[in-house]
């Protein structure tokens, strides 16, 4: 099946960035989201980091231009009728994914495939709010998109192979590496990942240590390139929330619980780098 349009919902942190290696693999892009003021935030934001990488000698400033040029936005839903493939890239909420699937499922052709971004939802159940569970597949792009490599596939149960097939040519194309998890909460990043994050925000709770030495005990002993509870603050601390809860909704297994004082900071208000503050202030 040939790709000649690739659709984004959502044109926040993770849409923009999945938008941005989409129009440099040279396909034609649509990023969609409620308000204007996110799609030109969303499309700011791409263009920032292109000229970042003209100043760094890595891109030409023509193909920035080029690049930016391939990205229509739109406000309204219903032009995904355009597309051949479109990804979801909404915030980490059940019920506002399964409202955006049942609504794609109408707007667009039965060709076309609609993928999830999600990190921990399963994908047996966003595929259940479409009539076309064949043609749904998790995508679920890293955290920042243009520089990391990995895409995790997700199949659902009905997912198609020539489903399956398709979303892992995007990824080569996109000059990703795609690696392969069946459908349970979490998938594999995530469900290794976020316990792990959680695991450091019970050492801060605890009192085991302080947020920097906890950090830097992992960053310099396990040679992260990030400390957890940094990283947590870059991921939002509403998504590793979510996350959490997914995952012990998922299993219910007590080693799956989030820390109190992760559910704490996100009642507060306090999401991470987003808000400016969060185990760190920003």
């Amino acid at each position: 099946m040939e790709i000649k349009k690739f659709g984004v919902i959502g044109a926040g942190q993770m849409g923009n960035g999945i938008a941005q290696v989409a129009a440099a693999s040279g396909m034609q892009v649509l990023m969609s989201d409620i308000k204007e003021a996110f799609v030109e935030k969303g499309k700011a934001s791409i263009a920032k980091n292109l000229s970042r990488s003209v100043e760094k000698g890595k891109l030409e400033a023509a193909e920035r231009d080029a690049i930016l040029a391939r990205i229509q936005t739109t406000t309204d839903l219903q032009d995904m009728a355009s597309v051949d493939f479109a990804v979801e890239a909404a915030v980490e909420r059940e019920d506002l994914k399964f409202a955006i699937f049942r609504d794609l499922d109408v707007i667009c052709p039965a060709h076309v495939i609609l993928s999830t971004n999600t990190s921990s939802i399963p994908i047996g159940r966003i595929a259940a709010q479409t009539g076309r569970p064949d043609k749904v597949i998790g995508m679920h792009f890293m955290n920042p998109v243009p520089v990391m490599k990995l895409v995790e596939v997700i199949r659902g149960l009905a997912t198609s192979q020539e489903t399956f097939e398709t979303t892992w040519a995007l990824c080569l194309k996109f000059a990703k590496t795609p690696a392969e998890a069946n459908d349970f909460p979490g998938f594999i990043a995530n469900r290794i990942l976020m316990p792990m994050i959680n695991e450091a925000i019970f050492c801060l709770y605890q009192s085991v240590g302080k947020a920097e030495d906890i950090d830097t005990v992992m960053r310099l002993g396990m040679n992260h390139p990030m400390g957890p509870l940094a990283l947590a603050d870059l991921i939002g601390l509403d998504t590793c929330l979510a996350i959490m809860e997914t995952l012990y909704d998922g299993f219910k297994d007590s080693k799956y619980r989030p820390c109190p004082l992760l559910r704490k900071y996100v009642e507060a208000g306090w999401l991470g780098r987003k808000t400016g503050r969060g185990f760190y202030t920003y």
